[in-house]
């Protein structure tokens, strides 16, 4: 078995890493990524920072036992799963329809070749 990959597939991955669509996928993951990152990263350095400098802060109570520490800590897992499910969207709308198309261009010379391997492996 080789682990080579044939030049023409080679040229073929690297004229979709250079054509226009990929260069558009690339600027729509990364326009989200950096940019949630950045607020996730800071708003988690100010609980952070707040927990160890703003002990008097952190340590008032709002309801009975529950004081500010705590609501910040639970409001970390929420901004997770709100980031999560806002990625969610702007994937289904941004994202995967730029990966279909690139895929798609990628695949489109493939399909007999796929099809002869196919059945080719039925027949082992």
């Amino acid at each position: 078995m080789t682990t080579e990959v044939p030049s023409s597939s080679t040229e073929r991955y690297r004229d979709v890493q250079d054509s226009e669509e990929f260069g558009r996928l690339r600027h729509a993951v990364r326009s989200f990524v950096f940019p949630m990152t950045v607020a996730f990263f800071l708003w988690y350095s100010l609980y952070v920072l707040l927990s160890a400098y703003a002990r008097g802060f952190m340590s008032a109570k709002i309801v009975g036992n529950i004081n500010v520490a705590l609501v910040f800590g639970l409001l970390q897992f929420v901004t997770t799963f709100l980031i999560a499910w806002y990625y969610s969207r702007y994937a289904a709308q941004k994202i995967d329809p730029l990966a279909d198309k690139v895929h798609a261009d990628l695949t489109a010379g493939d399909s007999a070749p796929e099809a002869a391997a196919g059945d080719k492996k039925s027949e082992d």
